[in-house]
Protein backbone atom coordinates (compact mmCIF):
# COMPACT_ATOMS: atom_id res chain seq x y z
CA UNK A 1 0.00 0.00 0.00
CA UNK A 2 1.61 3.27 -1.05
CA UNK A 3 1.64 6.03 1.52
CA UNK A 4 -0.51 8.95 1.37
CA UNK A 5 1.25 12.50 -0.07
CA UNK A 6 0.52 15.78 1.33
CA UNK A 7 -1.10 16.66 -1.63
CA UNK A 8 -3.43 13.41 -1.56
CA UNK A 9 -4.41 14.69 2.27
CA UNK A 10 -4.93 18.13 1.41
CA UNK A 11 -2.15 19.64 2.79
CA UNK A 12 0.14 22.12 0.89
CA UNK A 13 3.39 20.55 0.31
CA UNK A 14 6.60 21.50 1.61
CA UNK A 15 7.45 23.90 -1.33
CA UNK A 16 4.17 25.86 -0.87
CA UNK A 17 4.47 25.54 2.81
CA UNK A 18 8.03 27.53 2.52
CA UNK A 19 6.76 29.73 0.03
CA UNK A 20 4.21 31.22 2.35
CA UNK A 21 6.79 31.01 5.39
CA UNK A 22 8.84 33.27 3.26
CA UNK A 23 5.79 35.28 2.00
CA UNK A 24 4.80 36.11 5.42
CA UNK A 25 7.73 35.92 7.90
CA UNK A 26 10.64 36.26 5.01
CA UNK A 27 11.91 39.46 6.74
CA UNK A 28 11.31 38.80 9.59
CA UNK A 29 13.71 36.25 10.12
CA UNK A 30 16.19 38.21 8.41
CA UNK A 31 15.63 41.13 11.12
CA UNK A 32 15.90 37.93 13.49
CA UNK A 33 19.46 36.95 12.09
CA UNK A 34 20.46 40.44 12.73
CA UNK A 35 19.45 40.93 15.83
CA UNK A 36 21.46 37.03 16.92
CA UNK A 37 24.92 38.18 14.93
CA UNK A 38 26.50 41.70 14.31
CA UNK A 39 28.75 40.72 11.24
CA UNK A 40 26.93 41.24 8.17
CA UNK A 41 28.67 38.08 6.32
CA UNK A 42 27.41 35.84 9.68
CA UNK A 43 24.05 37.32 9.61
CA UNK A 44 23.97 35.75 6.09
CA UNK A 45 24.93 32.77 6.70
CA UNK A 46 23.27 32.10 10.08
CA UNK A 47 20.09 33.17 7.59
CA UNK A 48 20.92 30.69 5.27
CA UNK A 49 21.01 27.87 8.42
CA UNK A 50 17.26 28.87 8.92
CA UNK A 51 16.28 29.05 5.71
CA UNK A 52 18.01 25.57 5.56
CA UNK A 53 16.34 23.88 8.48
CA UNK A 54 12.85 25.79 7.93
CA UNK A 55 12.95 23.73 4.63
CA UNK A 56 13.87 20.60 5.89
CA UNK A 57 11.25 21.17 8.95
CA UNK A 58 8.14 21.74 6.60
CA UNK A 59 8.26 17.94 5.40
CA UNK A 60 7.26 16.96 8.41
CA UNK A 61 4.79 20.26 9.20
CA UNK A 62 1.93 19.03 10.02
CA UNK A 63 -0.43 21.97 10.89
CA UNK A 64 -0.28 21.25 14.50
CA UNK A 65 0.18 24.27 15.76
CA UNK A 66 0.19 28.07 13.75
CA UNK A 67 2.41 27.72 10.31
CA UNK A 68 3.62 31.32 12.31
CA UNK A 69 4.55 29.56 15.59
CA UNK A 70 6.41 26.28 13.60
CA UNK A 71 8.42 29.38 11.66
CA UNK A 72 9.45 30.82 14.73
CA UNK A 73 10.05 27.50 16.33
CA UNK A 74 12.45 26.70 13.96
CA UNK A 75 14.43 30.05 13.91
CA UNK A 76 14.58 30.40 17.36
CA UNK A 77 16.35 26.47 17.88
CA UNK A 78 18.96 27.57 15.13
CA UNK A 79 19.78 30.27 16.10
CA UNK A 80 19.86 29.57 19.90
CA UNK A 81 22.49 26.84 18.78
CA UNK A 82 23.86 28.75 16.73
CA UNK A 83 24.58 31.42 19.70
CA UNK A 84 25.86 28.93 21.96
CA UNK A 85 28.70 27.84 19.65
CA UNK A 86 29.38 30.88 19.09
CA UNK A 87 30.16 31.57 23.20
CA UNK A 88 31.88 28.55 23.12
CA UNK A 89 33.90 29.90 20.26
CA UNK A 90 34.84 33.62 21.64
CA UNK A 91 34.50 32.43 25.59
CA UNK A 92 32.30 35.19 25.78
CA UNK A 93 30.44 35.91 28.95
CA UNK A 94 26.75 35.92 28.74
CA UNK A 95 24.46 37.92 30.94
CA UNK A 96 20.92 37.82 32.35
CA UNK A 97 18.33 40.99 32.22
CA UNK A 98 18.83 40.75 35.60
CA UNK A 99 22.63 41.02 35.99
CA UNK A 100 23.06 43.77 33.18
CA UNK A 101 21.65 46.26 34.92
CA UNK A 102 24.31 45.74 37.80
CA UNK A 103 26.98 46.20 35.25
CA UNK A 104 28.79 49.97 34.90
CA UNK A 105 26.53 52.35 33.30
CA UNK A 106 28.40 54.41 30.46
CA UNK A 107 27.16 58.60 30.60
CA UNK A 108 29.18 58.96 27.38
CA UNK A 109 26.17 56.82 25.87
CA UNK A 110 23.08 59.20 27.13
CA UNK A 111 24.93 61.81 25.33
CA UNK A 112 25.20 60.12 22.11
CA UNK A 113 22.50 60.94 19.82
CA UNK A 114 23.07 59.52 16.30
CA UNK A 115 21.16 57.15 15.76
CA UNK A 116 23.38 54.58 14.42
CA UNK A 117 25.58 54.75 18.24
CA UNK A 118 21.92 53.52 19.37
CA UNK A 119 21.24 51.07 17.18
CA UNK A 120 24.71 49.78 18.06
CA UNK A 121 24.54 50.13 21.44
CA UNK A 122 20.86 47.99 21.26
CA UNK A 123 22.36 45.81 19.35
CA UNK A 124 25.43 45.25 22.00
CA UNK A 125 23.00 44.54 24.81
CA UNK A 126 21.09 41.78 22.59
CA UNK A 127 24.43 39.85 21.66
CA UNK A 128 25.52 39.72 25.40
CA UNK A 129 22.35 38.46 27.08
CA UNK A 130 21.84 34.86 27.59
CA UNK A 131 20.18 32.83 24.68
CA UNK A 132 16.90 32.52 26.61
CA UNK A 133 16.58 36.55 27.06
CA UNK A 134 18.34 36.93 24.01
CA UNK A 135 15.36 35.31 22.64
CA UNK A 136 12.70 36.63 24.45
CA UNK A 137 13.78 40.61 23.61
CA UNK A 138 13.81 39.33 19.48
CA UNK A 139 10.40 37.76 19.36
CA UNK A 140 8.61 40.28 21.87
CA UNK A 141 10.66 43.05 19.13
CA UNK A 142 9.20 41.08 16.30
CA UNK A 143 5.53 41.66 17.56
CA UNK A 144 4.90 38.37 18.98
CA UNK A 145 2.93 38.42 22.44
CA UNK A 146 4.01 36.31 26.16
CA UNK A 147 1.81 33.64 25.07
CA UNK A 148 3.26 33.11 21.18
CA UNK A 149 6.64 33.84 22.69
CA UNK A 150 6.17 31.07 25.58
CA UNK A 151 4.66 28.80 23.13
CA UNK A 152 7.97 28.84 20.52
CA UNK A 153 10.65 29.32 23.89
CA UNK A 154 9.24 26.47 26.00
CA UNK A 155 8.81 29.02 29.19
CA UNK A 156 5.32 29.91 30.78
CA UNK A 157 4.01 33.24 29.19
CA UNK A 158 4.71 34.73 32.96
CA UNK A 159 8.22 34.06 33.07
CA UNK A 160 7.94 35.64 29.13
CA UNK A 161 6.39 38.90 30.55
CA UNK A 162 8.50 39.00 33.47
CA UNK A 163 11.77 39.02 31.25
CA UNK A 164 10.04 41.71 28.65
CA UNK A 165 8.95 43.99 31.74
CA UNK A 166 12.80 43.79 32.83
CA UNK A 167 14.52 44.74 29.52
CA UNK A 168 11.68 47.53 28.82
CA UNK A 169 12.64 48.80 32.43
CA UNK A 170 16.35 48.81 31.40
CA UNK A 171 15.52 50.37 28.28
CA UNK A 172 13.72 53.09 29.54
CA UNK A 173 16.53 53.68 32.06
CA UNK A 174 19.46 53.55 29.61
CA UNK A 175 18.59 55.08 26.47
CA UNK A 176 18.15 58.43 25.62
CA UNK A 177 13.77 59.57 26.24
CA UNK A 178 12.19 61.95 23.90
CA UNK A 179 12.62 63.36 19.96
CA UNK A 180 16.38 62.11 19.67
CA UNK A 181 14.44 58.62 20.74
CA UNK A 182 11.88 58.76 18.42
CA UNK A 183 14.41 58.09 15.90
CA UNK A 184 14.80 54.22 16.90
CA UNK A 185 12.47 52.09 15.43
Amino acid sequence: MKAESAATRGQPDQESLYADALAQFGSSLARLATGYELDQSRQQDLLQDIHVALWRSLATYRGQCSLRTWVYRIAHNKASTYVRQRMRARRLKSVSLEEIDDEHHHPDFERALDHEAILEKLRDLIQRLKPVDQDVFLLYLEGLDARSIAEIIGISPGNVAQKIHRAKKYLQRHFPTGANHDQVR
